[in-house]
């Protein structure tokens, strides 16, 4: 099996801000045992303020600014709705909402 995209969403939001999910169905592996290849990030003045990856050799993680944390992947619905509420979070500290 090769992968499969399954989401690829770019958006610019209401103040101008970036937002882009990249979602591919891959083999499972060491480095990905669930099966899933993944990219969420929310771009503000062209830098990453929130960002769910699983890059080769890290494993699960998130980036809340400049701190990096592992990340407990459930499922892609879970996934989506953390990155969405780190998001919005990340507003509501800096009133963008």
């Amino acid at each position: 099996m090769t992968s499969l995209l399954m989401m690829h969403e770019k958006i610019t939001d209401e103040l101008g801000n970036a937002v882009e999910i990249k979602i591919w169905k891959v083999p499972i592996s060491g480095d990905i045992p669930h099966g899933y290849k993944y990219s969420l990030v929310y771009i503000v003045g062209g830098k990453r303020v929130v960002g769910y990856d699983n890059a080769e050799g890290k494993g699960d993680h998130k980036h809340i600014g400049a701190r990096e944390s592992e990340y407990a992947f459930i499922s892609i619905r879970r996934l989506v709705r953390d990155f969405q509420a780190d998001v919005r979070l990340y507003k509501e500290k800096h009133d963008e909402s």
